[in-house]
């Protein structure tokens, strides 16, 4: 299963459409005023189904994990040089990144692939394929995959 997501042009707040395969709204993420990124995920119908809430105060940057109002797991950045690597505990899932941070990889405990991620390049707003082994991990995989890109526009 494949997911388009791009970042929308103008908007004062993080916001991006998901579409499917098809060219089709899978999900629309609509950001809100807080202290430090909160992210809210909507079905194309809108109804929320997850959302995306990082943690201030922290040494390394964290975002907390909600699926339909319940806490999931956190998503922490891991001290490393040249590759951008980070902790979920959510189902012993794990990201790593490119040396450029524009393609990332998720796995799971056992090492199986659960998603590929690639940054398209020549766009004027963030767009990433989210390349998904299993179609149920979709929301999963889209929630870290926010986290990881609300986590680089904090650096920049």
């Amino acid at each position: 299963m494949k997911l388009r997501f791009r970042q929308r042009f103008f908007s004062w707040f993080d916001s991006y459409d998901i579409y499917d395969e098809a060219g089709n709204t899978a999900y629309v993420v609509k950001g809100q005023m807080s202290w430090g990124h909160c992210l809210k995920i909507f079905t194309a119908n809108g109804q929320e189904v997850g959302m995306v809430k990082e943690r201030v105060l922290t040494f390394l940057p964290k975002f907390e994990i909600y699926g339909n109002g319940r806490y999931l797991g956190c998503i922490s950045k891991e001290l490393s040089f040249l590759k951008p690597r980070y902790d979920i505990d959510f189902n012993g899932w794990h990201i790593e990144g490119s040396f450029m941070e524009w393609d990332y990889s998720i796995t799971g405990a056992a090492g199986q692939q659960i998603a590929s991620v690639s940054k398209e390049l020549f766009h004027m707003t963030d767009t990433y394929v989210l390349t998904i082994a299993n179609p149920r991990d979709a929301l999963h995989v889209l929630m870290f995959v926010l986290a990881v890109d609300a986590e680089k526009c904090s650096r920049s």
